[in-house]
């Protein structure tokens, strides 16, 4: 896959002239129209089989190295550049084509009707657990589910392992005071061990992912105690023990979503652990990149000091959100979209996309038709790829996406071609 900033004048017609493809092919690795209008700064996969590149006009051997997934190290010196990389429009240059690196992949998914079964269906080649959000633990130590009987089935199909996940969730939040009780009394803490014990054989669940958020910090060994309870009685039946970790950059970090998660202790405890590295740009929040390289970097640097790679999935979303300017705190929350939707409102108002660079996201801006203007962020094809060049610079365990049920090709197709996605059913 090559990734192109669409300019003005650009079309589909021109671009599969350009590169030798087709028009449907670039619409169905991107998901959208052959008909479709093309926003400006947009970027579009262009499914090709490429081992050169004739470097065009503004192009740096960084940008190049980005779009096909490798470094400006490596490409100077494939093609004989030495420091500091000049390179010129016309130039050919070899593309290097890698073997590609095995990881694991987790999907959460909050559809339990048709269109959630189908999507785990469309894209279960591409997933090694699916995470039905959520069964939700109460203050007495009683579990109330999801109806996931039929994505576990469509999960088994899809020879994907289903993974459980237990939350304090409660009425749109996280509930402090229900963890605060499960990690604290013995006798509630032992009913919710229990009880998801029988839960995990009864529905053919062989994962478990606990995504206790709000712990009070007074609990954190508290915590570290119950994982490693869990721990014991899932061992003998070769379950897997996973959590969510909130985005911490030191062991000192404080606040109320951080200083319960301990990372040293999860690293230990558990088979693997997920980065919930997204949201620093969020519904309730002022206008910010959701999941921007260079933050979610600073927590993989800190995760790796405390734990090994294998263990580490880092978090990613496949969503953005459209924020009302000026933004002030108490504002109507941003509304979350999804690519497509995304890429629509930008053709609608005319606006044109732009790219930050310290963040590897893509954002806009725009005037609705009350003249009211407005702020989005969003992911793209340039912004997944810096994050799956992450994950390969520092050899990871995988990643695990919040959330299915938001439409975006160019994630899927972009994980396909960069990775082999490991299968434990």
């Amino acid at each position: 896959m090559f990734i192109h900033v669409v300019q003005r004048g650009d079309t589909l017609w021109k671009l599969a002239q350009r590169y030798n493809t087709s028009t449907s092919a670039i619409a169905s690795a991107n998901g959208i129209q052959e008909s479709g209008i093309l926003v400006p700064g947009q970027s579009l996969l262009i499914p090709i089989s490429a081992d050169q590149h004739t470097v065009r006009q503004g192009e740096s051997l960084w940008s190049i190295a980005n779009r096909y997934g490798t470094t400006p190290e490596v490409l100077a010196e494939l093609n004989g550049i030495t420091y500091p990389f000049y390179i010129y429009p016309g130039q050919l240059l070899r593309i290097p084509v890698p073997a590609k690196p095995t990881i694991e992949v987790n999907a959460y998914t909050e559809q339990f009707n048709e269109a959630g079964v189908r999507e785990v269906t469309d894209i279960g080649s591409l997933l090694t657990y699916l995470s039905p959000f959520s069964y939700r633990v109460a203050i007495d130590g009683s579990l109330s589910g999801p109806d996931d009987d039929a994505l576990i089935e469509a999960s088994v199909d899809q020879h994907i392992l289903p993974m459980m996940v237990l939350s304090n969730f409660k009425d749109g939040t996280f509930d402090s005071d229900i963890a605060h009780a499960v990690l604290t009394n013995t006798a509630i803490q032992t009913k919710v061990l229990n009880t998801t014990m029988d839960t995990m054989r009864q529905k053919g669940y062989k994962a478990i992912n606990i995504d206790f958020e709000y712990v009070p910090p007074a609990d954190r060994e508290a915590y570290n105690t119950f994982l490693r309870r869990l721990k014991e009685r899932l061992a003998p039946s070769g379950y897997l023990l996973s959590t969510c970790l909130a985005p911490k950059t030191s062991a000192e970090q404080k606040g109320r979503l951080y200083e319960a998660h301990d990372y040293p202790a999860h690293g230990s405890i558990t088979d693997f652990v997920i980065l919930m590295t997204y949201e620093w740009g969020w519904s309730g929040g002022p206008p910010r990149a959701v999941a921007p390289i260079d933050e979610v970097e600073k927590v993989v640097r800190y995760a790796l000091s405390v734990m090994p790679a294998s263990k580490i999935m880092i978090g990613m979303p496949l969503y953005g959100y459209d924020w009302t300017l000026p933004y002030a705190q108490g504002n109507e929350w941003a509304p979350t979209l999804n690519n497509p939707e995304v890429v629509r409102r930008a053709a609608q108002y005319g606006a044109e996309i732009r790219f930050d660079g310290p963040s590897q996201s893509p954002f806009f801006r725009y005037y609705d038709n009350n003249g009211v203007q407005h702020e989005v962020w969003f992911e793209d094809a340039r912004s997944v790829q810096a994050k799956f060049n992450l994950v390969k610079a520092q050899k990871l365990r995988g990643v695990s996406y919040w959330v299915l049920g938001t439409p975006f090709r160019q994630n899927w197709e972009l994980l396909r071609a960069n990775f082999t996605v490991k299968k434990l059913v």
